[in-house]
């Protein structure tokens, strides 16, 4: 008896298998505009708090391009996970083809043409600005996210440890900018090496207190979904929290070493008689001018990010004590104190390093 019952379960099992493979799902994202978009309202059957509305969306793409759905639209009456489209709204729309029949939903708005419009305009205006400088600061952003795309994250993804990837790419990124920017002179030579001593400061001040605040590097969700992608690499999550502080801080160390380089050329070309001292004395002029400024940019930068975690706390009245305790809190104040202490740091550094440099350049001449 319990044989043909064991058979009986094994044929059930193999039928089943038959009819679910047979049914075969295709499913495609295209983009559509909407047509018509009927108020939401609530239907028998549905939980409660659940609203449908009804909607024609035109698809723009794709292999079922020109084609016109009927789609029901599910909403929560929650804004982070509602998209309620209006009549004339670009869409994007998941299509799933089973057996012939098409099952369509609306999973977002449409926003790539206005990061693009946005994109162009950008390249506009630095053009206007910049002319031929400006041209070579295209560039050089193009191939800063190449670099990025095409050398950093398949690397990281290849189980390459994140933090040393990280800086080469702010190194290499360096060089490229600014030997595209002002090309091949003292000048470069000096923004280059402040630049990557800065960054390089940044990256292992956030390495020492990170470990030593016991960071996870697990802070944020995405860092999270990480651990569950189809790749199965074990990555090393304080150092990939580390590589992209060197990324964030980048930006403003390279601003502020290029402008200290530029500022003490600028002075040696106006007084070619002063010592390597006075030289080294103005640019840290010119620089603590700046620092007080561009550590702003950074801890706000940082801050601009976190206003409703902030919000939240203050909502709650939770302690300042419990606050400066959490890891992402802990997290993000590493991020920002060790940018802008590689940051200050490399104010003197390129400074010395110009003076010294340019005074060089004068002899050899």
């Amino acid at each position: 008896m319990r044989v043909k019952v064991f058979f009986l379960i094994l044929a059930i099992l193999f039928n089943t298998s038959l009819i679910f493979a047979e049914e075969y799902v295709e499913s495609t994202v295209e983009k559509g505009i909407v047509l018509e978009a009927e108020e939401p309202h609530g239907e028998e059957g549905l939980y409660e708090g659940i609203k449908v509305q009804r909607l024609k969306v035109k698809i723009s793409s794709g292999k079922y391009k020109n084609q016109v759905l009927d789609i029901e639209n599910h909403l929560s009456d929650n804004p982070a996970y509602d998209i309620l489209p209006k009549k004339g709204d670009k869409v994007v729309v998941m299509i799933e083809e089973i057996d012939g029949d098409l099952e369509a939903y609306v999973t977002d708005f449409q926003r790539s043409n206005y990061i693009l419009y946005l994109a162009i305009f950008f390249v506009l205006i630095i053009l206007l600005i910049g002319k031929i400088k400006g041209l070579k600061a295209i560039v050089s952003l193009v191939l800063t996210i190449l670099a990025i795309l095409y050398i950093l994250l398949p690397q990281i993804l290849k189980g390459v440890d994140p933090m040393l990837v990280s800086i080469l790419i702010a190194v290499g990124v360096t060089v490229i900018t600014i030997l595209l920017v002002s090309g091949f002179n003292y000048k470069s030579l000096t923004a280059i090496l402040g630049t990557s001593i800065g960054v390089i400061i940044a990256g292992l001040i956030a390495y020492y207190m990170g470990h030593k605040a016991h960071l996870t590097g697990l802070s944020s969700e995405e860092a999270t979904m990480l651990i569950y992608i189809p790749q199965n690499i074990e990555f090393n999550f304080k150092n990939l929290l580390f590589s992209g502080i060197i990324l964030g801080a980048l930006g403003a160390v390279m601003d502020v070493g290029m402008s200290i380089a530029s500022s003490i050329e600028e002075i040696h070309l106006a007084n070619p008689n002063l010592s390597t001292k006075e030289l080294f004395k103005s640019g840290m002029n010119v620089g603590k001018d700046i620092m007080g400024t561009m550590t702003n940019t950074l801890i706000l930068a940082y801050t601009g990010s976190s206003i409703p975690l902030l919000l939240l706390f203050m909502a709650y009245n939770i302690s300042l004590v419990e606050i400066m305790n959490l890891d992402i809190i802990a997290t993000e104040a590493v991020r920002s104190l060790a940018g802008s202490i590689g940051l200050a740091l490399t104010i003197p550094v390129t400074a010395a390093i110009g003076s010294i440099l340019i005074k060089k350049q004068n002899k050899e001449k």
